[in-house]
């Protein structure tokens, strides 16, 4: 295990990730057969991995954003019950050369608002699957909203719709799923159930320090082949759904940290790219709405073992979320096209 001192870059320090992690090697050939890519040489590189308590550790080009020096990461956030009032231990970088686990424990906030300019920034790109509790940690436990996310759990959905394939409302791909998809990486993660076992036993699982060689190994394997998984997505992408990529995002990073301002704080929405403007047709605008659900209600609009909200789902052509056990536990929030959203709210106020 190697940390960093106060004074030292993250240069100063180079340990292999078979050094670090003897087993590593191991678990990344458990590839599903035949699924192979021509460079998965290149996927599979080693890297070194560094625990971060100090902002100096951080590359200075990601903690000073810059348009001369745009950057892709990968990006993910580890804590306890991840959510406002839960508590976010760790946040993982993914660069080309190194991955970096920003211990947000011993750096404090400190370390985390040193990390604000650049999750806020539009210069770096930030690849995660499924952000929205993960900014909502970061904007009511540091301030920081999160923007400029690439979600891979949007852009599989986006290819799948693209391609014609029907899926239900519900399903959105777990990253497990993700990376076992032959297009992407095939690769069968099998230790993550081990840490969700664990999760399970000790909620208190990523609070623990120093960190054991599974947290690391686990924390570095949660971001690093998003960088991979961003290039074969945006080559399947067509300009319709990178714009709606880019907007979701953006209304992901949103959803659950609503606030009284309605967001008026937040960076503006991505605009309709010009040539997508075809012979005077305009794309709809997507939106977030958030419904406040009356004192008691809430039951009403999941129905009996969800079968009330699925159905609204079904007969709209929008997303419908609801906090669950982390909360809000009073708002329903519609994410889709403006009449889809409308539609889903009227249908919903009918039923309370």
């Amino acid at each position: 295990m190697h940390v960093l001192g106060k004074n030292q870059t993250a240069w100063g320090v180079l340990v292999s990730w078979r050094l670090l992690h003897p087993i590593r090697h191991t678990f990344l050939c458990r590839l599903t057969r035949g699924s192979q890519h021509p460079d998965h040489a290149a996927l599979l590189s080693l890297v070194p991995i560094y625990i971060v308590t100090y902002a100096s550790q951080l590359p200075k080009d990601f903690l000073v954003p810059s348009p001369r020096r745009q950057l892709i990461i990968g990006f993910d956030c580890e804590g306890v019950d991840l959510c406002r009032n839960g508590s976010l231990c760790i946040m993982q970088l993914a660069f080309p050369d190194a991955i970096y686990l920003v211990d947000a424990i011993q750096g404090g906030e400190t370390l985390m608002k040193a990390c604000k300019p650049a999750l806020e920034s539009s210069y770096i790109t930030k690849v995660i699957h499924d952000c929205k509790r993960d900014s909502e940690a970061l904007y009511f436990q540091f301030g920081i909203k999160l923007h400029n996310v690439v979600d891979s759990q949007i852009a599989y959905s986006l290819i799948e719709d693209q391609q014609g394939r029907r899926r239900s409302p519900d399903d959105y791909i777990s990253f497990v799923g993700l990376l076992a998809d032959p297009r992407y990486c095939g690769i069968s993660y099998l230790e993550k159930k081990e840490v969700r076992i664990l999760l399970k036993q000790d909620p208190k699982f990523w609070t623990y320090r120093p960190l054991t060689e599974l947290m690391v190994r686990a924390a570095a394997d949660d971001v690093r082949f998003l960088p991979y998984i961003y290039y074969k997505m945006m080559e399947e992408l067509n300009d319709y759904s990178l714009w709606k990529l880019a907007v979701r995002g953006a209304l992901y990073c949103r959803c659950f940290c609503v606030n009284d301002n309605e967001y008026a704080d937040w960076p503006s929405l991505p605009n309709i790219p010009e040539n997508l403007m075809v012979n005077g047709k305009v794309p709809e605008n997507e939106i977030l709405s958030v419904l406040e659900i009356p004192q008691g209600k809430m039951g009403c609009v999941i129905g009996k073992k969800g079968a009330s909200i699925l159905s609204i789902k079904q007969s709209c052509k929008a997303e419908i979320l609801i906090g669950g056990a982390k909360g809000p536990s009073d708002k329903v929030f519609i994410i889709g096209p403006v009449k889809e959203v409308r539609k889903a709210e009227a249908i919903l106020r009918g039923r309370i």
